[in-house]
Order: C-alpha cells, then structure tokens, then sequence
C-alpha cells in the first residue's frame, strides 16, 4: 500500500479512527537512521537539516486494517521507555497532535507535549509523517530485521 501522508487535523482524525486509536494494540518495532555517515575514507557527511528518520510498526488486535507503520521524517523528539517487568505493553489509547509545525505521537490519549513530555509515555515528534497499512506484517516475525545481525 502507498503512503498516506498526514497534512492536518482531519488527516489525523482519520488514522485514529482508522485504527481504532491503536486501542488493543502494541508497537512492535522501531527503526531509526540519520543522513549522517562516514564514508570509507573517514570523512563524514554531516547534512545540515534535520536528519532523523523513524519507521513504527504497530499491531493490534482488531482486523482491517491489524497492523500499520508511520514514518516520521524530521524527528525532533523521541521518548521509547521499555515496560517494567511484570507490566504489558498494551496501548490503551494513543494520541495525535499537530502543534506548530511538529506532528506528535504518544501512546496515552491525555498526553500533550507541554504538560508531561518527561512522564511515562512513549512519544514522538517530528516534521512529517506517514503511514500505511501493512495487513501482512502480524506475528512474532520482525519486519526491520537486517540479515547481518548475529541472533
């Protein structure tokens, strides 16, 4: 499926709903790159916007559509905090905002940037986001897998 990109407050409101405001759900992996690298002669490319890169896949336990990732172009802010032992994972209800000119995810429907950024929420922010349906991407298999990474 294409990307869908999300522009303003009616673009949100429809993934939310699309997605059943990830309730039942989970998010079951994360990858992240940046434009900054070193090249084979150890000089290094340093771009000078933002760039950072963030690809979520989230499941959840309700069909059509089940699984779904965002890509977040731009990041300015990320917060991921494991669950303690003996805790789930679940998401309950996640939340979308468009503050100024960042899109902010959060996985707590009463989580806002400037009132409890530093709590216990996974949360992230970033210039541009998308994303799209990926029906196919359930179980345990991870997506993000590289192939050269000792298991």
């Amino acid at each position: 499926m294409n990307w869908m990109e999300i522009k303003d407050t009616s673009d949100i409101e429809y993934l939310l709903e699309r997605f059943g405001y990830f309730h039942d759900g989970c998010l079951r992996e994360m990858y992240m790159w940046t434009g900054t690298y070193v090249n084979e002669d150890l000089s290094m490319e340093v771009p000078g916007e933002l760039d950072t890169n963030v690809k979520l896949l989230f499941q959840r336990q309700y069909a059509n559509p089940s699984a779904i990732e965002i890509l977040f172009e731009g990041v300015t802010g990320i917060r991921i905090i494991p669950s303690p032992e003996n805790y789930d994972s679940i998401i309950i209800d996640a939340v979308i905002l468009k503050i100024e000119d960042n899109f902010y995810w959060a996985d707590n429907y009463d989580w806002h940037p400037k009132e409890n950024a530093d709590n216990y929420s996974n949360w992230i922010s970033a210039k541009q986001m998308k994303w799209r349906e990926v029906n196919d991407w359930m179980g345990k298999q991870n997506r993000y897998e590289l192939k050269n990474i000792p298991k």
